[in-house]
């Protein structure tokens, strides 16, 4: 799944380490949602954009001409 968490990440100046602690997954969790390669939970895309203070939109939507 294509997401913005590692654009946001960055732009907080947080490590994967650092979000990854903040959300209670690894940084290799973290590394692999990044690349797409990882689909989390709802549970756990809504924990990481209470972290980041983003919406679920802005970091993990969509569009559904890509499907």
């Amino acid at each position: 799944m294509k997401n913005n968490v590692k654009v946001v990440r960055v732009k907080m100046n947080l490590t994967r380490q650092q979000l990854a602690d903040k959300v209670g997954i690894t940084r290799q969790t973290v590394s692999l949602i990044e690349k797409g390669q990882y689909n989390p939970s709802l549970k756990l895309c809504l924990q990481i954009c209470y972290v980041v203070e983003e919406t679920l939109d802005e970091l993990f939507w969509i569009d559904k001409e890509l499907f």
